[in-house]
């Protein structure tokens, strides 16, 4: 058994993840196996990262009951049962009071009736809880009455039970008032008559909501393992389902008394807890209610519970102070924000920062004034703190001097922040100290390097539009400039002037001198002339520098697409040509007639460039794309977006005349057919473009092929010929003859098609017309 628990030990340790759900699982169905003394520490491992998982504590508790341990099961009953509120765990529990106590006569008897009101006060609300409700039922009807009197309290005491479980929505609701109809009538008819009608209405309101209720029970994963979140779907359903069965809840459905209602309320956040566990808004929305509830104390209880469940949740501390602090208990408070102070070592900057406010508000301007004189000497002290001093300073002590000092003192520090000099520069600029607020630019601008000055730049040029003339403006924007060109974020382009100049010199907050469009277009002119450059060099690289030919590189210069659209990387794509097959000779892509032309009209030339080929980057494409579909595609209106309106194409669609070919001369390079297949349906009609088959077989000639390959590929084309709609072909026996005889014979049967003496000719393929036919 040792090597056992080694080898569970060891996969416990092999856990990367601590909350890996399916390796728990796995150790835990591995202790059920062990004796007790070597499954106790698996199960305080698992309990340890998952201490609401009611059914590991089930295990634990029963591996111990069932060695009669009692003292180790009360210890464990004590520490789950009021943190698990999960009805089988409460069953466990029962099962083993009842166990103990049998053989105690009355006082057994009253520690088992003291066990089902202490379960019932915990979990009676639980829409699963009827069976114990039924079990205690029963149990107060088999304890012995020795007198009239005896009766008659046993009588009181069911009766009490049945009147609390049929105005408690749960499954069993209808079978407990059909039992409590039954004990009425079988105690006293006439009694019976009053009661049951006395409680039928609030019976029917119950299973009204019980109805109700089962809809947002059903949503929830009563299995579910509390885990920190992930953000995974599952867990988002999951929230989803408790924040509605919450919000049920607390609209009181069932109109009951709010004592009630709220005890309700609190049994399902407790039972909420179990799964969402690590969630701090969970625990924050359970505190606050109770604060607003008027349990200020039960809130801070909850709280403390929170901190313990995610002691490094600083949100949940600072709302912990602050109902600490709105309550009055100042000292309590100053401990938690003390608690996220720390050892000073790692102290965040936000802790000093928020310390100083609570020491502003509760004891005064010079203990706030003490401590950030002691917090700028921490390591941890940014420029954040200075500024944050500075503005208390400025706004709630009305001290513009102090906050004049601060910033001065964090300049010497700071210098090489930014942000600090933006910050401080605000602050001017509410002083309306323009002469402070450009000292401080020309002096920040001095130490920046260039490509931290961007924003410092930008902001110095807003300065000047608001507080300088027309000469002061230039000069600043003309320095901006030159100080960003060195940076070779815009390139050589920098010193040239624009009309985005213009535009934002003379803009006013969302005031524009001109429209959205004109907007949108000089944003793309200006992305344009910094993006040119670099776009033919990485082009260029696979061929070297200049080997850019002058068509290429006029391509790259007009395909100036809308700034809204997002062009993929077209230099990843890899054409899929059918007919590259071995013993099948392509066609040039340069000799047929209007192919060029219809793609002259696509709205988007430069997506013919794949591949990182330089010079017959058209012709790839058409070796690929159908005559047909060019023409179809040269139909298509431009559009200046990644989706385009759907009713247009389908209009498009429906009117497009989409060609199938024309009769003409054999082109030079037309298809060998030694040994394959008669011309393709482009060479019949003497267009140089070989045209794939319509049902997307593409033709194999090598000599080799089964015939099985061939039979099934025949009849798939047969399959096919029900659903290709083409124009009838135009038949020419004369021409097909001439082929015959340039290849060496009248009679060639190859793979599928057969030319008889009467020039007709019988494809294998799923062409429609008169050159139709069946296979051979």
């Amino acid at each position: 058994m040792s090597s056992t628990v080694d080898k569970t030990m060891g996969d416990s340790k092999a856990l990367d993840d601590k909350y890996n759900i399916e390796a728990a699982e796995v150790l835990a169905n591995e202790a059920q196996h062990l004796p007790i003394t070597e499954a106790a520490p698996i199960y305080e491992q698992l309990l340890t990262l998952f201490p609401t998982a009611a059914k590991y504590w089930k295990q634990y508790v029963e591996a111990h009951m069932a060695v009669n341990n009692d003292d180790a099961t009360k210890q464990i009953f004590s520490r789950c049962l009021l943190n698990c509120l999960q009805i089988p765990l409460w069953r466990c529990y029962i099962r083993f009071i009842k166990m103990a106590n049998e053989s105690k006569g009355l006082e057994g008897q009253e520690e088992t009736r003291k066990a089902f009101d202490f379960m019932l006060n915990y979990v009676g609300a639980d829409i699963a809880s009827g069976p114990i409700w039924m079990e205690y039922i029963t149990f107060l009807k088999s304890l012995p009455a020795l007198s009239t009197q005896e009766e008659s309290q046993r009588m009181t005491a069911v009766r009490k039970v049945y009147q609390k479980a049929i105005v408690t929505p749960t499954h069993h609701i209808e079978q407990l008032w059909r039992d409590y109809e039954n004990f009425e009538n079988s105690v006293s008819r006439q009694l019976a008559k009053g009661l049951l009608s006395e409680y039928q209405p609030k019976f029917n309101s119950a299973r009204a909501v019980y109805r109700e209720r089962k809809k947002y029970v059903d949503e929830i994963d009563w299995n579910m393992l509390a885990v920190p979140p992930s953000g995974s779907y599952k867990e988002e359903v999951q929230w989803m389902a408790w924040k509605r069965l919450l919000a049920f809840e607390k609209g009181n459905p069932q109109r009951i008394d709010s004592a009630s209602s709220n005890k309700r309320i609190i049994f399902t956040y407790e039972q909420c807890l179990m799964y969402l566990y690590h969630y701090p808004d969970i625990w924050y929305d359970y505190a606050t209610w109770h604060a607003k509830s008027g349990s200020v104390d039960t809130a801070v209880k909850l709280f403390q519970r929170a901190l313990k469940a995610l002691p490094d949740s600083e949100m949940l501390r600072y709302a912990y102070a602050e109902l600490e602090e709105s309550r009055g208990a100042i000292q309590s408070a100053k401990k938690i924000y003390e608690s996220l102070l720390g050892d000073d070592v790692n102290t965040t900057t936000l802790a000093h920062i928020q310390f100083i406010r609570f020491l502003r508000r509760t004891e005064g301007v010079e203990a706030a004034r003490k401590y950030f004189l002691d917090a700028r000497k921490s390591p941890n002290c940014t420029y954040h703190v200075y500024v944050a001093y500075a503005m208390m300073a400025f706004c709630l002590d009305k001290d513009r001097e102090i906050a004049h000092n601060v910033f001065e003192a964090g300049l010497k520090r700071f210098m090489h922040e930014p942000l600090y000099i933006l910050e401080y520069a605000d602050f001017l600029t509410r002083l309306n100290d323009d002469r402070n607020i450009r000292a401080l630019f020309e002096r920040a601008l001095s130490s920046l390097p260039p490509e931290e000055s961007v924003e410092v730049w930008k902001r110095f040029a807003q300065f000047e539009q608001t507080y300088g003339d027309l000469a002061s403006m230039l000069k600043v924007e003309q320095r901006r400039k030159e100080a960003l060109s060195r940076t070779g974020e815009e390139g050589a382009s920098a010193l040239e002037g624009s009309l985005q100049d213009v535009v934002s010199r003379y803009s006013f907050m969302d005031l524009w001198p001109c429209s959205s469009k004109d907007l949108d277009h000089l944003a793309r002119q200006e992305w344009l002339a910094k993006n040119m450059d670099k776009k033919v060099e990485k082009l260029a690289l696979p061929n070297g520098p200049g080997s850019v030919d002058k068509d290429y590189a006029g391509l790259i210069s007009n395909s100036t697409v809308s700034a809204k659209v997002v062009n993929p990387d077209v230099s990843k794509m890899v054409i899929y040509d059918p007919r590259q097959k071995s013993g099948i000779e392509t066609l040039p892509s340069t000799t047929s007639s209007g192919v060029p032309a219809a793609y002259s009209n696509l709205s988007n030339p430069a997506a013919a460039i794949v591949g990182g080929g330089m010079t017959n980057a058209f012709d790839e494409i058409l070796k690929a794309t159908p005559p047909a579909l060019v023409a179809f595609l040269a139909s298509l209106p431009v559009v200046e977006g990644p989706t385009p309106d759907v009713d247009v194409v389908l209009s498009i669609c429906l009117q497009s005349d989409i060609p199938a070919g024309q009769t003409g001369k054999l082109g030079t390079s037309a298809v060998q057919l030694s040994g394959g297949p008669v011309p393709t349906t482009s060479v019949l009609s003497g267009s140089s473009k070989s045209h794939p088959m319509p049902g997307g077989a593409p033709f194999k000639t090598t000599r080799d092929r089964q015939a099985g390959k061939r039979k099934d590929l025949d009849r798939q084309e047969d399959d096919e010929t029900a659903t290709v709609q083409s124009q009838p072909l135009p038949r020419d026996v004369f021409r097909i003859r001439q082929i015959q005889k340039s290849r060496g014979g009248t009679t060639t049967k190859a793979r599928g098609v057969t030319t008889s003496q009467t020039g007709s000719a019988s494809y294998g393929s799923a062409l429609s017309g008169d050159l139709s036919g069946s296979t051979g």
